[in-house]
């Protein structure tokens, strides 16, 4: 048996030696096309446009309905919760290797349209670099840009530099006036445009066009305390010219992509469908009671689309010792209440309709007496989001990537400067009423608004935090610049304030980078809340953005 196995390996190793020196005659090039695929140089480019556009829209969600959903207490996890709810990151917590992964699909889009002479599809290249750079910067602060996607042409671009970043949003917003003048044409004036691929405006560009100047605003008002004149500027030029500048002022033309809902990476997150796990991303998501408690307080049509009623709602009786269902309630008496309440150090809300989970708690698997005890579980007594969220996809199920509402919540803003036409007030109403369009209560508007006083920045802030459900990034983002509206952390939060950035990734971005990587966390102020971090790269770090305007804190 051993002769035999050393002869089979002799001859093995032959045949393989044999089968080597065959093909090494041969073109090594030829090796690695697939003949069965597409040759990348003759790929039209339009294949590449909904993994791009897709890129963009479920990263929007994966932050506005995840980690930053809880940073900005829209909602709370009950199970496996202490990122969310806590803000328990560090450096091994959030990579921006998916964003650049977006930016190098654009990057090789952008290439082939610019070699074709396509400006449409170069007007759309510009728009989702912008976006995706935007957020690489409002996340982590200064990063590679300049020297970002340039590997192929030479190893001089291994390691990029970290631009700072003033400069990367400068830059964006310099691509997106590019942006604004390309996209200016009729949709006749275009070459190979294929509306199928366009899954975001079915390949209108007076469409693209609204997203590219209604993106510079966003920026525009993120530079506003830091650098005025600049922001004055952009500003006034976009809003003085709505012909050369149109913006997205109806809700009908949304920056939203619906899901398709084949498989679970192109369903919404939260669905029971492809996870009908009981403990799975559904059931573990519940309202937050800081959103609540504030929609609540304003009769809100919007939060009955958002969420569930109470299953079974807590009714407080006289006596010792009851707990029991009567009539679809649950009746505690007193001592009932006190003894939750000295075990958990959290209250009892006997809301009737909608509860929320406070933010940052240590008994949010046990809130408000539920008789559940295990992580990530129903919970009789505490909001449970709307059936839909369990659906894989739906009319209102989208990836929201800019809004009407927010549009003129900008616009009420920089009216407040003196900055845009039209009175705050009115833009404020406006924006309202574009989101109640959004989530298909407009007619109640009215009623609402009526309701309302207005008082300045800090109404603005508070209903566009309130718009901005399942998208609260941006929401995250105005936080941080104005401290509206004014959030409060839980006991159990990692500090005491809510964080300001992403920690850069230790793997992903410092190891590999260092010393530019090194040189962007020297520039960043610690704060009072730094905690035990070991150097700036903390998430109670400010950015360029923050530093010397007191804000949030």
């Amino acid at each position: 048996m051993k002769i035999r196995y050393t002869i089979n390996k002799c001859f093995i190793a032959l045949t393989a030696f044999i089968f080597l020196l065959a093909i090494s005659c041969k073109d090594l090039g030829e090796l690695n096309v697939n003949p069965n695929g597409v040759d990348p140089e003759n790929a039209d480019l339009n294949l590449l446009l909904p993994t791009m556009i897709t890129g963009v829209g479920k990263t929007v969600v994966s932050l506005g309905f995840g980690h930053i959903a809880g940073v900005m207490q829209h909602t709370q996890h009950d199970g496996w919760s202490s990122g969310h709810n806590d803000y328990d990151w560090d450096n091994a917590s959030h990579s921006w290797s998916g964003y650049y992964g977006i930016l190098r699909n654009t990057d090789e889009f952008q290439k082939k349209a610019e070699a074709g002479n396509y400006e449409f599809h170069q007007g759309v290249a510009l728009v989702i670099k912008a976006y995706t750079f935007g957020l690489i910067a409002d996340l982590w602060g200064d990063a590679p840009y300049t020297e970002a996607l340039q590997a192929e042409s030479g190893t001089e671009y291994f390691k990029p530099i970290f631009d700072d970043q003033r400069d990367i949003y400068l830059g964006l917003l310099a691509d997106l006036e590019t942006a604004n003048s390309l996209l200016s044409k009729d949709n006749e004036a275009y070459f190979n445009v294929n509306a199928t691929q366009d899954i975001l405006y079915e390949g209108d560009a007076s469409k693209w066009r609204q997203l590219a100047n209604s993106l510079a605003l966003r920026y525009y008002m993120r530079l506003s305390a830091k650098e005025p004149s600049i922001a004055e500027e952009g500003i006034k030029r976009i809003t003085s010219d709505p012909s050369s500048y149109p913006l997205i002022l109806q809700a009908e033309n949304d920056a939203t992509v619906g899901y398709i809902g084949q498989s679970p990476a192109d369903s919404w997150p939260s669905n029971m469908v492809f996870d009908p796990d009981p403990s799975g991303d559904y059931m573990r998501v519940k309202l937050c009671a800081t959103l609540v408690d504030a929609m609540q307080e304003l009769n809100d049509p919007r939060l009955g689309v958002w969420a569930n009623k109470v299953a079974i709602p807590l009714e407080l009786v006289e006596g010792e010792g009851v707990d029991q269902i009567v009539d679809g309630k649950r009746q505690i008496s007193q001592d009932i209440v006190d003894a939750y309440e000295a075990a958990w150090q959290v209250g009892v809300d006997f809301d009737q309709d909608f509860v929320g989970i406070p933010p940052s708690v240590f008994a949010a698997s046990q809130y408000n007496l539920n008789p559940n005890l295990d992580q990530g579980v129903f919970n009789p007594h505490a909001s449970q989001l709307n059936d839909r969220y369990m659906e894989t996809h739906g009319d209102l199920l989208q990836m929201r990537l800019l809004s009407a509402a927010e549009v003129h919540f900008l616009l009420a803003e920089a009216s407040l400067h003196g900055w845009a036409p039209g009175t705050a007030e009115g833009h404020f109403t406006t924006g309202i009423q574009q989101s109640f369009n959004t989530w298909g209560v407009g007619a109640e508007s009215d009623t609402y608004i009526e309701a309302l006083n207005f008082d300045g920045l800090e109404s603005i802030i508070q209903q566009k935090w309130i718009a901005s459900w399942t998208a609260a990034a941006e929401a995250w983002f105005d936080y941080r610049r104005t401290g509206y509206p004014d959030l409060q952390t839980g006991e159990s939060a990692k500090r005491a304030a809510l964080p300001l950035r992403f920690y850069y990734h230790f793997d992903d971005e410092i190891s590999k980078n260092t010393t530019n990587a090194e040189a962007a966390i020297s520039k960043l102020e610690p704060t009072q809340y730094k905690g035990n971090d070991v150097s700036n790269n903390s998430a109670w770090s400010k950015t360029w953005l923050l530093q010397g305007t007191n804000k949030p804190y």
